[in-house]
């Protein structure tokens, strides 16, 4: 007679994972420690079984290792509270949770994107880390400029900036910093300029890509990271439930009677969020009439910070349902 299948819960952490292997009754029949190396191996042992692993900085080799053979739940571990917030916390006892949760069916699940869309992921974080990391370079030198009573105006690090910069007057070590810092910004630039090429190949190959890039104001880059954070469209119900998911909703406040509502939620998607400002901002001031507007008759009553979210907002509203109904941006007209 055929044993039944167990539940599993694993408590991950950097090189091992500690898991509870649970009947359908709660007994607990196994309790091990796995190390990364031996996770195939047990993810073959156990091959079919359901396997709960909590969304940590380091569970991607762990869910695609147990996916080739497990039926894998990645579980949202903010609002899994019930193991950050118990009173004894043992890795034992949150594999022991996490079993018992899945058996229960109260994992609060979180999104694990098809493969094809994690890369396409990885791309585009990998090439907004490289922008930020130049920015800060770049700052270093303009600190350097700072320091040595020396400004300019203009784009520094554009041709005549650089030209400025050449024939700048500076001690020997403060030119040896500086010439250090413009060769570490060359170098970020050639390798986020081979990244955009993958990325503007993604967004060639994308049908979904291709039609936000129809939306004034979004390039390949925007239009591969939206679409990369999204996932599949066909997983929110409505416009509403994507704007909570990129964290541009509101927060809401009730007293009894009163409600108070405040800024962003912020949860979900940063990145997200980061590049709907980013086209919002290019919007408004590329020929997008509709934004544009929405944009200056808003600023007029609020600020402009105040109106940018809102207009991000908006424009995700727009790609909701380009997406859905697979159309190009034909935003009302005034």
């Amino acid at each position: 007679m055929k044993s039944e299948t167990p539940y599993i819960g694993m408590d991950c952490h950097d090189g091992h994972s500690q898991v509870a292997v649970m009947a359908s009754n709660g007994t607990i029949l196994d309790e091990r420690r796995v190390t990364d190396s031996a996770l195939d191996e047990f993810a073959r042992e156990f091959a079919g079984s359901p396997v709960a692993i909590e969304a940590t900085g380091f569970y991607r080799h762990i869910y695609e290792t147990l996916d080739e053979h497990m039926d894998v739940t990645l579980v949202n571990p903010k609002k899994t509270r019930v193991i950050a917030e118990a009173s004894v916390k043992t890795d034992k006892i949150d594999a022991q949770m996490l079993a018992h949760l899945l058996r229960a069916n109260l994992v609060a699940e979180s999104y694990v994107p098809p493969k094809e869309i994690r890369e396409q992921r990885d791309l585009v974080r990998t090439r907004k880390t490289l922008v930020e990391d130049r920015t800060r370079v770049k700052s270093r030198v303009r600190a350097v400029l700072k320091r040595t009573g020396n400004q300019y105006r203009s784009a520094l690090f554009g041709p005549t900036g650089r030209e400025f910069l050449a024939e700048l007057s500076l001690a020997e070590t403060d030119r040896v910093i500086v010439e250090t810092y413009l060769d570490v910004v060359d170098t970020y630039d050639e390798k986020i300029a081979e990244l955009d090429r993958k990325i503007e190949a993604v967004a060639t190959e994308s049908e979904a890509a291709k039609l936000l890039e129809t939306i004034p104001g979004v390039g390949p880059f925007s239009a591969v990271l939206l679409t990369a954070e999204i996932g599949e469209i066909e997983r929110f119900p409505s416009h509403e439930q994507l704007v909570s998911y990129a964290g541009l909703n509101p927060t809401v406040r009730q007293s009894s009677d009163h409600e108070t509502r405040g800024g962003i939620s912020k949860e979900g998607s940063a990145a997200m969020r980061w590049v709907l400002a980013q086209c919002a901002n290019t919007a408004i001031t590329c020929g997008n009439e509709y934004l544009a507007g929405f944009y200056e008759r808003l600023k007029r009553r609020k600020n402009h910070q105040i109106a940018i979210v809102a207009t991000a907002r908006k424009l995700l509203v727009s790609v909701y349902y380009m997406l859905t109904r697979e159309e190009e941006y034909a935003p009302p007209v005034s």
